[in-house]
């Protein structure tokens, strides 16, 4: 199942904030703006399903949001402060739990050569 749920990201000056206004307490923080999307959505489909894992109800997604662009005294917005609202598209995972005598017969993961390469030359370079 895939949702849309809207988010919010903000310039700061610095870097980039984003948030999902219906997922509290979903945020990510990032340089660009290519960056911050792939974060938020990484974030966001680690939040949900922490959500799910834990028997939370998952959040429907809004169709509008609310952007509070008043400027505020206590907490000035900074020179070229800016907000752009789009949506992510969500793919809900689902966990299959597997029996432990089948789990205890799955195959283990095992280094790839090119990892394994990887990991010598590391060695090499470090003596």
């Amino acid at each position: 199942m895939t949702r849309q749920y809207p988010v919010v990201y903000e310039w700061s000056g610095k870097n980039f904030a984003g948030y999902a206004p219906d997922v509290p307490g979903c945020m990510a923080t990032a340089k660009s703006l290519p960056q911050m999307r792939e974060m938020l959505k990484g974030a966001l489909e680690s939040h949900l399903q922490w959500m799910s894992d834990d028997g939370d109800p998952i959040p429907d997604a809004s169709d509008t949001v609310t952007v509070d662009m008043e400027p505020d005294a206590e907490f000035p917005q900074p020179r070229g402060y800016y907000v752009i609202v789009e949506r992510l598209n969500i793919v809900e995972r689902l966990n299959i739990a597997m029996p432990k005598a089948k789990a205890e017969k799955a195959p283990k993961p095992t280094l790839t050569k090119a990892k394994q390469i990887t990991a010598k030359r590391r060695v090499m370079q470090a003596a």
